[in-house]
């Protein structure tokens, strides 16, 4: 059995791949980063537990499930992060990829805006494009080319792998159109936002409420701690992120449903 140290090699070996050697770096290979996740995702994962990684992209969430024990559905539309993702998990039966699109609604298509440079910020949103350009913070950022990928819902998901305990959606403004696709409960989930996107948020945050999801949180830029000690509710959460510093950036929301 290959290690995991010696498949990221590889691919960091593969010119073909130069693009995501950046979050390759900086998302392997540090024992205090893995060890942060770890502590942080332990208040929402247990083992035995299913996960979905809504927005994977090259899979260090992933790699925390796991070290938990939980079994891992990821979806990944970028054909360069699904390839990362089958070599790094190759040998792990526990760990399953769609290589699709989560929205709205499935189909077999949706245009998908890639960000050769920089692939973590490429998106299913036009909208989310046009919010970055000239936007402080996202300088130099370019989608510099379209590619078709096909679309599964949140729902469809759950049909076919199960209920999760947790979900984890990270897809660069698309955010809304995931939780639009979910009708069933859920114990608990994360969705990113970013402050060029505001609204985004707020309609997602509301989503997450007709859902049934009743007490939220926020961490924010990756730092992995909640802001709050207490969780709070809808309203103090959209007040919260609607008072946030352009600055601040990205965070994310954490929903718990209600018991």
């Amino acid at each position: 059995m290959t290690s995991l140290h010696a498949r990221i090699s590889s691919l960091k070996a593969d010119p073909l791949a130069s693009s995501i050697h950046p979050s390759l770096d900086f998302y392997y290979g540090d024992g205090e980063r893995d060890a942060a996740l770890d502590r942080f995702y332990r208040r929402f994962v247990s083992p035995g537990d299913l996960v979905f990684d809504i927005g994977a992209h090259v899979g260090d969430h992933i790699a925390c499930f796991r070290r938990l024990g939980a079994r891992v559905v990821a979806v990944e539309p970028q054909p360069l992060c699904g390839h990362a993702l089958r070599t790094i998990y190759a040998d792990d039966p526990e760990v399953t990829l769609v290589e699709a699109a989560c929205g709205a609604e499935a189909g077999p298509t949706v245009t998908f805006y890639v960000n050769s440079e920089n692939p973590t910020v490429s998106t299913v949103s036009p909208e989310f494009v046009r919010a970055a350009d000239g936007a402080g913070g996202w300088e130099g950022q370019v989608w510099d080319s379209e590619i078709q990928v096909p679309t599964v819902t949140f729902d469809g998901l759950i049909r076919e792998h199960g209920t999760p305990a947790f979900t984890k959606i990270d897809v660069e403004g698309f955010e809304e159109s995931v939780l639009a696709g979910l009708t069933t409960s859920v114990r608990a989930l994360s969705f990113e936002f970013t402050t060029i996107e505001r609204e985004v948020a707020q309609r997602a945050l509301e989503r997450a409420a007709a859902l049934g999801f009743d007490r939220f949180n926020v961490s924010l830029g990756g730092n992995l701690a909640l802001e709050y000690g207490e969780w709070v509710s809808m309203e103090a959460m959209g007040a919260h992120l609607a008072a946030l510093p352009h600055e601040a950036n990205s965070g994310d929301v954490y929903c718990l449903h209600a018991d």
